[in-house]
């Protein structure tokens, strides 16, 4: 950004000179001249234009995992491993029966950010759009290098309108770049939507490369995002053919033994506890090994760097996922003998556990489903000691207690002498985290909160379980268990072997074990919920469902309460708000501002909120002009 800076200023005096210097009677000088050589015109002449363009696409998909209440957030808390830890305020999301309305606040980051996905999804279809657009005005060395241009824009579009899909239902279709002001979107039924996408998808998938830059999309990426797009049309054997050729083409292949760098904390906590995090799982997500080349499993990611000054942007992912285990100014957390703080998050302690975990803040509280009931196997590598923490591995650190308290130096308990809980706040303070992919160092903070690092999008354990769900949904169970076998395996657990215990729900137990703070959870359980209303002939764990009944009777809201220790259970936060949720949380609500400013056309509501009974049939047909 500073060299463009700098190219332009030196345009504009060379413009000025020329101004100044002019002379005679000509006119010449008067007409518009632009004041900078940056424009469109000017810049997408050629592949590397183009790529340049599509820079905004990725650079704007980091957001998704980074900073504080990073959008993630909210994919996770409308599912069943997370719920919002936030106790000490009235917004975020907990009483979803309440909170979540067409005209609430949703994209703040004390509140959820619903809209950010409206909003961010359709900036990056007008980014993707413009390249889509415009791909014919550049000039290609050949036809092959024109397509791999125009099936990274594809990806980055489909990529959007795949999770706009998911979460919100019918949105409206936007097929080329709008140079004018449009105020007359209507809603186009998702399936027609997504049907466009799998025809885009399959051109991308023929024409990306492979032998590209981490952070670029990849013929394996796009192979991975048309895998989603088949399932999620119900095109099972399609699915099937676009994961074989990711996991069968021979560029591709999971990580089953240690590569790249040891990880290393900054802290020596772990250390001193004789606890050394050296094998695959802590390797494939230890922040030096993510982008190297040794790694073969990464399919797409994003890229962050603390070198990048003018780009890096913090991932802050331990302040939003790790509990809030060290307070340094309230008795949070006593030890059991009745002293507090017992624990200090402040830098350069005797014991150094702001070091080693951050300071964390509990937005991200992990349910009992995700840090306790899926691990089904001790050796598991995901659930080992070091990689996986639990409150009862951290000890009383804080400096004062080695004068008062016999426990300084043990490990935190969750009960006092006195049979009291040790914790004022049970939600915020006290669960478990997987330390191996939440940690990343931050050299900028004493206490660290997450710093500048990659992040995956796309991993090739992913490409197998989309895969296993292909294979269930056609009845091929035995394959299905296969292909989660090969994730288990890899992970050091057993395989399954008993048929009659496979469903769909064993899938999503993968998938929440091996995923976590990856995937968009939300979104993947409403692919799920839509095939089953499209397919009242499968059922789950004795349940049928249907479209007719979609916002009062799915499979989402079903699969959270059959797992829930918060929602709909009398649970209250310290800010007193009750965790709830409704069967139409299935679908977010389209920001009313969205629908308000549509004033020549009219985008519908989804169930269960304000506006619903406005609704007009969707569009079933993308026009011509906009099938680009």
């Amino acid at each position: 950004m500073k060299t463009i800076r700098y190219k332009t200023k030196i345009v504009l005096l060379l413009f000025v000179s020329l101004i100044l210097g002019t002379t005679g009677c000509d006119d010449e000088y008067l007409e518009p001249k632009p004041l900078s050589f940056f424009s469109p015109e000017n810049a997408l002449i050629d592949a590397k234009g183009m790529y340049a363009a599509l820079t905004a696409c990725e650079r704007n998909m980091r957001f998704e995992w980074s900073g504080d209440a990073a959008p993630i957030i909210t994919e996770l808390v409308f599912s069943e491993v997370c719920v919002e830890g936030t106790t000490d305020k009235p917004g975020p999301a907990q009483n979803l029966n309440i909170q979540i309305t067409p005209t609430s606040q949703l994209n703040h980051t004390d509140f959820n950010k619903i809209g950010w996905y409206w909003y961010e999804g359709y900036k990056g279809i007008k980014y993707a759009n413009v390249v889509i657009d415009r791909i014919d005005d550049a000039t290609y060395k050949d036809e092959a290098e024109r397509n791999a241009v125009l099936g990274s824009a594809y990806f980055h579009r489909a990529f959007r309108y795949y999770r706009l899909t998911q979460q919100f239902g019918d949105v409206p279709f936007i097929g080329r770049e709008i140079t004018a002001p449009k105020l007359d979107f209507y809603s186009t039924d998702r399936e027609v939507i997504l049907r466009k996408m799998q025809k885009d998808m399959e051109f991308a998938a023929q024409y990306c490369l492979d032998n590209v830059d981490r952070g670029r999309v990849t013929k394996g990426a796009a192979a991975h995002l048309l895998t989603k797009i088949n399932l999620a049309l119900g095109d099972f054997d399609k699915a099937i053919a676009s994961a074989s050729a990711v996991i069968d083409g021979g560029v591709y292949s999971l990580m089953k033994s240690p590569f790249g760098q040891v990880p290393k904390e900054d802290g020596d906590f772990l250390t001193k506890q004789g606890i050394v995090r050296d094998d695959v799982i802590a390797r494939l997500h230890g922040w030096q090994n993510k982008a190297i080349a040794a790694n073969k499993e990464v399919l797409f990611m994003v890229l962050s760097r603390e070198d990048l000054v003018d780009s890096r942007l913090d991932l802050q992912i331990m302040r939003n996922a790790v509990p809030f285990w060290g307070v340094s100014n309230s008795n949070m957390l006593y030890t059991p003998d009745g002293f507090g703080p017992g624990t200090a998050d402040i830098a350069n302690q005797e014991i150094k556990l702001v070091e080693t975990f951050g300071r964390g803040i509990g937005r991200a509280r992990g349910t009992s489903y995700h840090t306790k009931k899926i691990w089904d196997d001790a050796n598991d590598l995901r659930r080992k000691k070091g990689n996986w923490i639990n409150m009862e591995d951290l000890v009383y650190n804080r400096a004062n207690l080695k004068t008062t308290s016999k426990y300084y130096g043990k490990p935190l308990q969750l009960y006092r002498e006195n049979g009291q809980i040790s914790t004022t706040d049970t939600i915020r303070n006290w669960f478990g985290w997987p330390h191996y992919k939440l940690y990343s160092p931050d050299p900028r903070r004493t206490q660290p909160q997450g710093g500048s690092f990659d992040w995956y999008v796309f991993r090739l354990a992913e490409t197998y379980l989309l895969r296993a769900e292909a294979y269930w949904w056609k009845g091929e169970t035995a394959l299905a268990m296969a292909d989660v076998n090969a994730v288990r395996t890899r992970a050091g657990a057993a395989p399954y072997t008993d048929i009659s215990k496979f469903d769909i729900g064993t899938i999503l137990d993968e998938r929440a074990r091996e995923l976590y703070w990856e995937e968009p959870r939300k979104t993947e359980l409403n692919r799920i919920a839509f095939l089953f209303a499209k397919f009242p002939n499968k059922s789950y764990r004795g349940k049928s469902y249907s479209k007719a009944t979609f916002g009062t009777s799915n499979f989402f809201y079903d699969r959270v309460m059959e797992s829930t220790d918060f929602y709909n259970k009398g649970v209250k936060a310290n800010n007193g708000q009750e965790y709830t949720m409704s069967p139409y949380h299935v679908l977010w609500p389209v920001p009313q501002a969205a629908i308000s400013s549509n004033t020549q056309g009219l985008l519908n509501q989804n169930y269960g909120y304000d506006g619903y009974g406005n609704n007009v049939p969707p569009l079933t047909a993308i026009p011509p002009e906009d099938d680009l």
